[in-house]
């Protein structure tokens, strides 16, 4: 099996990458920008197996895709890549149009002239997926779940932007038959993650005893899901997905941000004590415009239809996460130097806006 992942040496991709190469033994292209978060040293494990090669582009550059589709000839294209910081959005939103929209318009093009190419045999084997997030549909009450049915519903940029994509990647398959499935996941959380996220922004933040900001009062709820619990269903959809569905991904462990970041806290009071607690570096601060309340992901129909479940529960890929963190510095330190855990996404002060 051929497969090119854009987007492979970002936080999800790289666990994907890792997954298909070593895992499942199959033919990798890996394909990224190499933005701030993306990554080569994710890709350590797979470095130098025969199976497996990089290739340095944007999305955006149709000669480039164009090329990698030529050379490549993959079986299946598994769309990551991406721009994926909600607080990045808010102040720089051009690059999440540019990247999520543009770029998906940019590959499903590319994918689609490669179909084009291929016999009835290859035609049939052939798959598109496309990665999305639970964002699309707005924010949740205190109760229900979303389902591959709710209603896309944005909030910030980069959701808009992720929404978009999607609705292209259907379209594509409605209009011009390319075989593609769309999936949708929960937060993703684990190894490799780049530290401008919750859970590993905490982790380094407590560990060099700096403040650990926590947006308004903490009561925001997220449905974690540990990120090669992503990888593998990701493998199962693109194998055994149907053509022109979508999947929710989630991990059924919802959980307040501010318990989050206590039990990450007393994690790390517990493998490398301090004098004081952790939880008193804990500092509430203003909400971050147009923050939903709740996600919560009803993955029922990749449970039943595909045979997926979760193997690990919030407690166990929470302490997995930051033992890994713990053991491997070598991996995070140098990203400290560029991203230091400033806070991102604040809107521009009026006398900053007219300027």
């Amino acid at each position: 099996m051929r497969v090119i992942v854009t987007g492979g040496a970002g936080f999800i991709g790289s666990a994907l990458v890792r997954h298909l190469v070593l895992e499942k033994g199959y033919d990798v292209l890996t394909i990224d920008k190499l933005t701030y978060a993306g990554n080569l040293a994710s890709l350590t494990t797979v470095e130098g197996k025969t199976n497996h090669r990089f290739l340095k582009a944007d999305i955006c550059d149709r000669q480039a895709m164009n090329g990698a589709f030529s050379s490549f000839r993959p079986d299946r294209v598994m769309h990551l890549a991406a721009e994926s910081h909600v607080d990045r959005s808010i102040t720089g939103a051009e690059d999440f149009i540019q990247t999520n929209v543009m770029g998906t318009f940019t590959l499903l093009e590319a994918a689609r002239a490669h179909y084009g190419t291929l016999d009835e045999a290859s035609r049939q084997r052939f798959r598109f997926l496309h990665v999305s997030t639970d964002e699309v549909y707005g924010s949740l009450g205190d109760e229900g779940l979303f389902t591959e049915q709710t209603p896309y519903d944005p909030s910030s940029p980069y959701s808009a932007s992720k929404a978009a994509s999607d609705h292209l990647a259907k379209a594509w398959a409605r209009t011009y038959g390319l075989p593609v499935v769309v999936s949708n996941c929960s937060n993703n959380y684990g190894p490799y993650h780049f530290p401008e996220k919750l859970i590993p922004l905490t982790i380094l933040n407590a560990l060099e005893g700096k403040s650990l900001p926590v947006y308004g009062k903490g009561e925001n709820v997220r449905d974690w899901l540990y990120v090669e619990d992503h990888a593998r269903a990701l493998d199962l959809i693109i194998e055994r997905g149907r053509i022109g569905e979508t999947y929710n991904v989630g991990g059924r462990n919802e959980r307040k941000n501010i318990d989050v970041v206590r039990r990450i806290c007393a994690l790390l009071d517990h493998r490398r004590p301090e004098a004081a607690p952790r939880e008193g570096l804990i500092r509430f601060v203003t909400d971050r415009p147009g923050h939903d309340a709740r996600y919560a992901i009803d993955a029922t129909k990749l449970e039943t239809e595909l045979g997926w479940k979760a193997r690990e529960t919030f407690e166990t890929g929470i302490e997995r996460t930051v033992d890994w963190y713990l053991d491997n510095q070598w991996w995070w330190s140098p990203l400290r130097q560029s991203y230091a855990g400033e806070r991102l996404g604040m809107l521009p002060t009026a006398t900053k806006a007219a300027e």
